[in-house]
């Protein structure tokens, strides 16, 4: 079982987001996934309320969104792990207290997700302080990032390396199938296939599992032999 973490000290970044679209994309690909809400906002678990109430009589549980405290958190793995997930993400709350501690300690990979502006990148700077302790695999993800900003982005680029954190690849630009998407309980791959952010999510998708060293689609699960077999 694989764990990524979403980690930012700044609200309003699009954790939830992030969260919600690598999940379904990792769930679509044939994993099972498990989302893990640690924040008392509970954005995550109100996103996939809304998704169950438009799948009609037989929703769909994969991914699975569980809200829990901070404390629960390794039993809830645990408990994860013993139902055969394969990823699970844990949205954490907006701040650099002891539920992101936990998370990003428990962690294979830590995604902080980031915009381009001088507050945002000025809250990283705690968040990586976070991330070194936590002594785990880090990268920065810039989120929201106005359309044809690339200058911009190597700017913002210049910042983060200077805090000896990596940054991500790919990057989420502002698109309106991202903002719609999620209050329909859904993600921008569904709601609009064949735009421009389903197909920025697919690369984030595929760039986490290279970090997480994870195939985009799981290996074929083999059947044990009956028992009395040759």
């Amino acid at each position: 079982m694989k764990t990524l973490a979403i980690v930012s000290q700044k609200g309003g970044v699009g954790k939830t987001t992030i969260a919600v679209h690598v999940a379904v994309a990792a769930a679509k690909a044939g994993y099972s996934v498990a989302i893990i809400d640690l924040d008392p906002q509970a954005t995550a678990a109100q996103w996939s309320d809304w998704r169950r109430a438009g799948e009609g009589d037989t929703p769909s549980d994969n991914p699975v969104v569980v809200a829990a405290p901070h404390a629960r958190l390794v039993p809830t793995l645990k408990e994860a792990e013993k139902m055969g997930v394969d990823l699970v993400i844990l949205d954490s709350p907006p701040a650099a207290d002891s539920a992101a501690v936990a998370a990003a300690k428990v962690a294979d990979l830590v995604v902080i997700p980031t915009r381009a502006s001088a507050f945002d990148l000025h809250a990283i700077k705690t968040t990586a302080e976070l991330v070194r302790v936590a002594q785990k695999p880090a990268a920065v993800l810039l989120n929201a990032v106005p359309a044809r900003a690339n200058a911009l982005i190597e700017e913002v680029a210049t910042v983060i390396h200077s805090l000896s954190l990596n940054i991500a690849p790919v990057c989420l630009v502002d698109r309106a199938a991202l903002r719609h998407a999620v209050i329909n309980g859904q993600t921008a791959g569904e709601f609009e296939p064949a735009g421009k952010a389903a197909d920025e999510v697919q690369k984030l998708y595929t760039w986490v599992c290279g970090r997480l060293d994870m195939p985009t689609h799981p290996q074929p699960r083999q059947s044990e032999p009956l028992k009395g077999a040759a």
